[in-house]
């Protein structure tokens, strides 16, 4: 299937590893122009790098988009590059979780920051060129814990379940300038994290993943591959008619739909 991506422009956030990185590989392998952003330029570049070597158009930006300014800059440098930014997803953040009494103000905040503000300052950002040229798309990565949040989940389950709120509101706000606003809900996906719990536990990755997969109606845990196809149907004219919808990208693992 053709998704029709050759010409437009997206900002990938969090995109030099695991879900992140697969977005902008498929978006550039789909044929639209790709910025990907993130804390560090090492791993961007390296990135950035590959998806060269595999034909796709790509510019790298360091930026912590926690941060009012670096949003700011982010979104600049891509207009600067490629000359619009027609599809943002919003991918940065982090899985923090705790026990509630142990979660100090300080890291609620900086929960909100990376995972809602930064979402919510972009979007004000693009919004007004997306609006001009008629075309928009927004794809806010969320969880499933949003949904279906469970003890010792917070603050991240709480920062998702306001993204789907977020998204929703957006989508109604601005559909009528054909700006479409979804979320992809995911669950256990294979990223990095788990290969260095892997590591400090001294077993297999793989017998990590083994386990993990038990409880997954599949019986597996995802690939970030899989999701980055999710993103990329949003993301095209083949979800011309998809706005204010979440996806959930599991393996059928929640309760909920």
């Amino acid at each position: 299937m053709d998704l029709q991506l050759k010409g437009r422009v997206a900002l990938v956030t969090g995109g030099s590893q695991g879900i992140g990185k697969a977005v902008a590989a498929m978006l550039a392998q789909e044929g639209a122009s790709v910025v990907i952003a993130a804390r560090g330029a090492e791993l961007l570049d390296k990135v950035a790098t590959e998806i060269r070597a595999a034909g796709g158009k790509v510019h790298a930006v360091a930026a912590d988009v926690s941060q009012a300014a670096d949003c700011e800059r982010l979104v600049a440098e891509t207009i600067k590059t490629f000359g619009r930014l027609d599809i943002l997803v919003n991918n940065a953040g982090t899985s923090a979780t705790g026990e509630f009494e142990s979660v100090t103000d300080e890291a609620w905040q900086a929960d909100f920051n990376l995972k809602l503000f930064a979402a919510i300052r972009l979007a004000r950002l693009v919004v007004p060129g997306m609006r001009q040229h008629g075309w928009g798309r927004i794809i806010n990565m969320t969880n499933i814990g949003a949904k279906q949040p469970r003890a010792k989940s917070m603050p991240t389950t709480v920062t998702r379940a306001a993204g789907l709120a977020f998204t929703k509101a957006m989508s109604k706000e601005f559909a009528a300038s054909n700006i479409l606003v979804n979320t992809v809900c995911i669950g256990l996906i294979k990223a990095g994290q788990h290969e260095r719990k892997a590591a400090r536990a001294g077993v297999p990755v793989e017998q990590m993943y083994d386990a993990m997969g038990k409880d997954i109606p599949l019986g597996r845990v995802g690939r970030a591959e899989e999701v980055a196809s999710v993103v990329a149907f949003l993301a095209s004219e083949a979800a011309s008619y998809v706005t204010g919808s979440s996806v959930n990208l599991d393996g059928g693992a929640s309760a909920v739909m």
